[in-house]
């Protein structure tokens, strides 16, 4: 529902209009009504439906239209049955109490609730808005807000068309991060991107594959998560027509969770005329490289006949969603080669040579080089300035992301004070794309264009690549830095800059981003001859575990008298890096000339991914251990471990499991103890 109605005097917060030179008596308050509710939902007929939450009962939700000088007033009405929710305003510079974010800004909207958010606005271009509340973007709530500049546009067109880019999955998404945190493969193997050593072999990459081994590097993807769809305004096909000759702008907001996306037209180079509702100085572009979090506004010209494809390609190469326009025979848009993933170059191309990968026309970077902002956005020189280093770093086998090395809960605050300048270097240890998102503040892309730096809210910083922004602190409050992949932020990539003005007492709520929660996972094998496995309770740096592993001996031919032996461990496994982690635990067992005893040690990953064990118990035994596993191909993994105590001496076991699905694997093992058999892997 909207409502249009006369703005009535108002002061405090709105004291900024009257700094852009409006009159109170001619401005117009813009009403909308929000609704966040749970259905079954689904992109396409053809698909099963799916637990989705929806606006206004939708996905995405509606569009939100202002005029510059406007001011907008919106009320989310919260219809969840148990789940608090929020709406954050992607780009727009709003009171500090507005911006959306639970507890570090905005009490969270509670079930049942309605929250109102009223504010000027300062600015025009394209935004959008997104729950900031747990993993609902995911889920669907967000929708796209375009403010019309109070002259017009700068660059005129015949038509005018929101498009909101996202991926959809079927899973829930807390399922979706436990699965990414446990390390497992499942989403690779699913979008046809597992690296084994036959693949290897067959793209001609085998050194590639032994020398990622080699360094310790598990198998890499661009994208984490293999999604069911990719969708243009909550479909995967969207007709937009168009009279040969018209121009269109087009205002591309990617709220993928985890998705980057290329953009091209069937009807050749695009105009890129604005980023993150900044304009920018005209050019054409081939291929846009478009992040999570940034909008993009392209002019586009319908051809004197046919239909032609302006299409978003997932960065992965796993699927993509069609914009058509005009009519008539189709011509549908060039597709873009696949990453190759047994071969690192290309993705270290942005570290090596940032200006190559950008004007690259196969699989380009960001065009941040090329953006030139309409007028100066230089700071005022007298302002002080200073530098703060932010390196990207991150543990893809636990799905661990940070800053400097620490997670938003072990270190989330950046003191900044109002009146200077901040320059970020931002520095990308991982091999992940990170698009960084900044709340309340435009800052400027600094790469070599001098006064002309484009203002963003939004940077993608590239694998082994680097960044620099800048802004002015020129707010109050706290406010949120973050990594807009969602995973990402939720296990750890967050900051807050909070101003020194609040006083030295102040301590920002860092809410639900700084909350390290403990997933459960279980894995293991029954067979007929044994049983190992294990249950874990994990957060980013901690193991809580119970292992297992029992064997059945039979003593006669026909089996009827047999025995079990076991040994189990309940332990605390605390994770320093990557590579090193401590262990402490009790271990029980029934073994002939053993007993139950406690036990410490250190757990190390060697070269070619082996991971090794030093433990020394309280009988004074010292147990030493080896471990490596090898996916041979999509399908089929060899695994192997040997493992001398000196009080047991030798154990070691060999086998293969063949994957079946998410849960479930064959497996097939021989151990020195419990002999030869088979049976059935969980995941769980």
């Amino acid at each position: 529902m909207i409502r249009i109605g006369m703005w009535h005097s108002r002061f405090g917060h709105f004291a900024g209009l009257v700094l852009l030179g409006f009159s109170s008596a001619h401005a117009k308050v813009v009403e909308y009504d929000l609704q966040v509710a749970e259905a079954r939902w689904s992109p396409e007929s053809g698909m099963k439906a799916s637990r989705a939450l929806t606006l206004n009962g939708g996905i995405p939700g509606p569009t939100l239209r202002f005029r510059e000088g406007d001011t907008a007033r919106i009320r989310v009405k919260n219809l969840l049955k148990r789940e608090e929710t929020s709406i954050h305003w992607h780009g727009l510079l709003v009171p500090n109490s507005q911006d959306g974010v639970p507890d570090v800004t905005t009490p969270p909207i509670q079930a049942g609730e309605t929250r109102v958010f009223e504010f000027p606005l300062m600015q025009a271009g394209t935004y959008w808005y997104h729950s900031h509340t747990d993993l609902q973007e995911q889920s669907g709530v967000y929708g796209s807000i375009v403010i019309e500049p109070k002259n017009g546009e700068r660059v005129k067109t015949a038509r005018d068309h929101v498009i909101v880019l996202s991926d959809w999955t079927r899973e829930n998404p807390h399922e979706v991060m436990r699965s990414l945190m446990r390390g497992s493969d499942w989403y690779a193997f699913k979008k046809g991107a597992m690296q084994s050593v036959l693949g290897a072999a067959k793209a001609g990459s085998l050194a590639d594959f032994w020398d990622g081994e080699r360094s310790r590097m598990p198998a890499m993807d661009v994208s984490d998560v293999a999604y069911d769809a990719f969708l243009a305004n909550g479909k995967r096909s969207i007709d937009l027509g168009g009279k040969p000759g018209e121009r269109i702008r087009l205002r591309f907001i990617n709220a993928g969770a985890a998705t980057y996306f290329y953009l091209q037209s069937a009807t050749g180079p695009m105009t890129l005329v604005a980023s993150d509702g900044k304009d920018v100085k005209p050019f054409q572009i081939k291929r846009l490289l478009i992040s999570m979090a940034e909008t993009y506004d392209v002019v586009v010209r319908v051809p004197p006949s046919g239909r032609w494809e302006i299409r978003a390609t997932s960065q992965d190469g796993t699927g993509h969603a069609s914009m058509w326009i005009g009519s008539g025979m189709s011509h549908p848009a060039p597709e873009v080669p696949k990453p190759e993933l047994y071969n690192m170059d290309a993705h270290l191309m942005a570290a090596m040579d940032e200006e190559e990968a950008t004007v690259n026309e196969e699989r380009p970077l960001s065009p941040y080089r090329r953006m030139r902002a309409v007028e100066s956005t230089a700071f005022d020189a007298s302002l002080p300035s200073r530098t703060i280093e932010l390196r990207l770093s991150g543990d893809m086998t636990r799905y661990v992301w940070s800053f400097n090395g620490k997670t938003m809960a072990e270190d989330g605050v950046i003191k900044i004070k109002r009146g200077e300048v901040l320059r970020l270097e931002l520095i990308n240890d991982s091999m992940m794309h990170h698009p960084l998102h900044l709340h309340g503040h435009f800052f400027r892309v600094v790469e070599g264009q001098g006064n002309d730096a484009p203002l963003k809210h939004t940077v993608d910083v590239p694998p082994m690549g680097k960044r620099t922004i800048e802004f002015e602190a020129n707010e109050q409050g706290d406010w949120l830095f973050h990594c807009h992949l969602l995973y990402h932020m939720h296990s750890g990539m967050a900051r807050v800059f909070s101003y020194e003005e609040q006083g030295a007492d102040h301590r920002p709520n860092l809410g639900e981003h700084a909350r390290d929660p403990f997933f459960f996972m279980a894995d293991g094998s029954v067979q007929n001859h044994m049983s190992m496995g294990m249950l874990t309770l994990m957060n980013a740096h901690n193991d809580f575990y119970g292992s297992w592993d029992v064997g059945i001996h039979h003593h006669d031919e026909d089996g009827h008298d047999h025995e079990f032996d076991y040994e189990a461990d309940v332990a605390w496994r605390r994770v320093i890096n990557p590579d090193l982690a401590t262990l402490l635990g009790w271990r029980f067992t029934n073994r002939e000339d053993e007993e139950d005893r406690a036990f410490g040690g250190i757990e190390y990953r060697l070269p070619y991914l082996v991971h090794s064990t030093l433990q020394i118990d309280s009988e004074g035994d010292v147990r030493v251990g080896l471990e490596k596993s090898l996916q041979l191909t999509d399908r089929i993994s060899w695994f192997a471990g040997v493992q001398y105590d000196s009080g047991s001496l030798w154990e070691w076991t060999t086998g293969a499991e063949y994957l079946l699905s998410k849960r479930f694997s064959l497996v097939t093992q021989y151990h020195s103890e419990h002999g030869f058999g088979a049976g059935l892997g969980f995941r769980f």
